[in-house]
């Protein structure tokens, strides 16, 4: 990875403040997890047919693709960059389940039945990743940590009291870990308290999903990289048009997440959000005693808009989230968040202060989408009802959107799941532009308010 480096001569920084820039001068236009392919598959050129056409090759494109083709469907993947270029190559590598739902938004709306099949499909999809990396051979550095949702201060345990009784009565097992249980985890003292589940872990998310795509050219799956779709028709047939090409097929299902309302769908549905994330350099044998966290255990914090902190298989520690940014119009630029960086390293500093002097190895940007629920929007469109979708994970969706394409590649071959239709509930609509902006940058705003007066108290504790 290219190294950034600051000449000391002519600049009024201080050496802390000339260290800050550089780190933040190490921005990549593409996730810390994965490289452009060496086998990059060739685009799109001339016309061709298929029995289903996939837009967008992330973890529910690849997991669709991979179901239909096992079943002897003709699959085409359209990929406007290489697989795992988006979200699935950004996000921090946690297989997590039911840990990650944000009960409160959704579980008075749906109802206990509803709510409890929300829940085992969130814990089964952290089993059916686990199974898929068994069948396909993917070695990502899967360890099964665990997952903590944790307190930074004693004012976050009422909410996340709450989320666990409400996660309780829909069915998910958790336990709760005071301050002693934390201390003979050996996890960092920041954190206080927090619920713990034992289901799932942490991984590399870059060589999950290009273990996907391994296995889905292996398995006869056309992909097509560097081929952006730009526009279909729909009918009997949907006809998908390309810049050099075009392809053919009874069936479409758009799995590109984020970048969906900019092709059409979605639109009154999810809204893009820009989440960030910075990765240390690794740490030394001495930083890693200090540390402690000897079982590694995926933590995320009970804040409204959590920060996650987990070391990776090289031993870095890689810090996500904190601030979320949602540009105008669902546009997804493909840009550095310096502000975002800046309090990842705060978030750093506040956490494990014992590593306030590390380097920062690299920082990135990448979009999620979201609906009003914080669940995945799942389900199919157009007159002939031949238009699938899925998107709106909110930010957790390595496992729930791998299961959801193995599900909707099902439904496609006619055989449903009940899964799908509890997904398939009543969502708000997304406000048109520009309502949804300002609601968003105002609803953004108030929970940043709320989040840092709960950092101020902990900096005071």
């Amino acid at each position: 990875m290219r190294r950034e480096h600051m000449h000391t001569k002519r600049y009024a920084f201080s050496a802390e403040e000339a260290k800050a820039k550089a780190d933040l001068e190490k921005y990549r236009t593409l996730g810390g997890w994965v490289e452009k392919p060496d086998d990059m598959q060739a685009p799109l050129e001339g016309a061709v047919s298929a029995d289903v056409v996939i837009i967008g090759a992330g973890y529910a494109g690849l997991s669709a693709a991979l179901e239909l083709a096992d079943k002897g469907a003709r699959v085409v993947v359209l990929e406007r960059e290489f697989a795992g270029f988006g979200a699935s190559g950004r996000n921090a590598g946690y297989l997590a389940g039911a840990i990650g739902i944000e009960y409160e938004l959704f579980h008075k709306k749906v109802g206990a039945g509803t709510g409890a099949q929300i829940v085992r499909f969130y814990e089964d999809a952290v089993s059916f990743v686990e199974g898929k990396l068994g069948e396909y051979g993917i070695e990502c550095d899967y360890l099964r940590s665990g997952i903590i949702r944790a307190a930074i201060h004693p004012s976050q345990e009422g909410r996340l009291r709450k989320g666990m009784r409400i996660g309780a009565e829909l069915g998910f097992k958790s336990i709760f870990l005071d301050q002693a249980a934390m201390h003979a985890r050996g996890i960092p003292p920041a954190f206080l308290f927090g619920e713990y589940t034992a289901h799932g872990g942490t991984l590399h998310p870059g060589k999950y999903v290009m273990g996907l795509r391994r296995a889905a050219i292996r398995a006869g799956v056309k992909l097509y990289e560097n081929t952006p779709m730009l526009s279909y028709s729909e009918g009997a047939m949907i006809k998908v048009e390309t810049p050099r090409g075009s392809v053919s097929a009874p069936v479409m299902l758009f799995s590109s997440n984020a970048y969906t309302p900019q092709n059409g769908l979605l639109a009154d549905k999810i809204v893009p959000v820009r989440v960030s994330a910075i990765e240390t350099e690794p740490l030394s044998a001495a930083q890693l005693k200090s540390l402690g966290w000897p079982g590694r255990e995926g933590i995320m914090t009970a804040h409204w808009i959590m920060e996650s902190f987990r070391l990776t298989p090289h031993n870095s520690l890689l810090v996500t989230t904190k601030r979320l940014q949602s540009p105008y119009g669902s546009k997804t630029p493909n840009v550095p968040a310096y502000d975002s960086y800046s309090e990842l390293r705060g978030a750093l500093h506040d956490r494990l202060p014992s590593l306030k002097d590390i380097a920062v190895r690299a920082c990135w940007s990448g979009y999620v989408s979201a609906a009003n629920d914080a669940l995945p929007i799942v389900g199919v469109t157009g007159a002939h009802r031949n238009v699938y979708y899925t998107a709106g994970c909110s930010g957790h969706g390595l496992a729930p959107q791998s299961l959801v394409g193995h599900l909707l590649a099902g439904r496609i071959l006619g055989a449903d799941h009940p899964f799908l239709a509890a997904l398939q509930r009543k969502v708000a609509p997304i406000l048109p532009e520009p309502l949804q902006w300002c609601a968003t940058k105002a609803a953004l705003g108030l929970v940043g308010i709320l989040d840092g007066r709960t950092n101020r108290k902990a900096r005071a504790a």
